[in-house]
């Protein structure tokens, strides 16, 4: 018996993770995201435009802090809220200085929060962080990020998906990348993040 399992074990390690790791299901082809509102992050760059108070409009950065400083304003938390939630609360701080302010944001940048961008580890040819945008495939990630390396197992790839608890999902970059099987392309969600392993052989 314990020969018996000698023998299996070396046969899983001889065969490599391909034969003996934990399989995935196959990553959802599209993702349901019709309620997705893009949200600043650090990094984004607010303009603020006060109607009737040219001097008090201006385009500031988000600071890495998540904060934006603009005249009258000091040390106000942007990040993680969308254009019309941050310009309701510029005009709240505005309206101790100046009557009834109506105060428009536009973003630019779109860097978005750290846990919207997507992220590609392993053996991608740059791997690297992404900012999310709505309808973001898998291909458009590959596109960005040079394809995958010449010892990657393409094809063995997860999709871990942190708006889902972490759950994993497999996808088949070799065959999409590759071999140009658009079937293997799926839709991404915020937050998303594709690990490449390297391949055995």
């Amino acid at each position: 018996m314990k020969r018996f399992l000698t023998t299996g074990l070396l046969a899983c390690a001889l065969a490599g993770l391909a034969g003996c790791a934990t399989t995935y299901p196959p990553a959802p082809a599209t993702a349901d995201n019709a309620d997705y509102n893009y949200l600043i992050g650090p990094g984004d760059s607010v303009n603020i435009v006060v109607w009737r108070n040219p001097e008090l409009s201006m385009s500031v950065a988000v600071r890495p802090d998540g904060k934006i400083t603009a005249p009258l304003v000091e040390d106000l938390p942007a990040a993680g809220r969308d254009s019309t939630t941050l310009a309701r609360e510029i005009e709240q701080a505005l309206g101790k200085y100046i009557r009834d302010p109506v105060v428009t944001v536009i973003v630019g940048g779109f860097v978005g929060p750290y846990s919207q961008q997507i992220r590609v580890i392993g053996e991608a040819a740059r791997p690297q962080t992404l900012p999310y945008r709505q309808k973001m495939s898998v291909l458009d990630v590959m596109i960005a990020v040079g394809g995958i390396t010449d010892f990657a197992d393409g094809n063995r790839a997860t999709l871990m998906r942190t708006s889902e608890g972490n759950k994993q999902y497999s996808v088949r970059l070799k065959d999409l990348v590759k071999r140009g099987d658009v079937s293997a392309n799926v839709e991404l969600k915020p937050g998303d993040v594709l690990i490449i392993p390297q391949s055995w052989f």
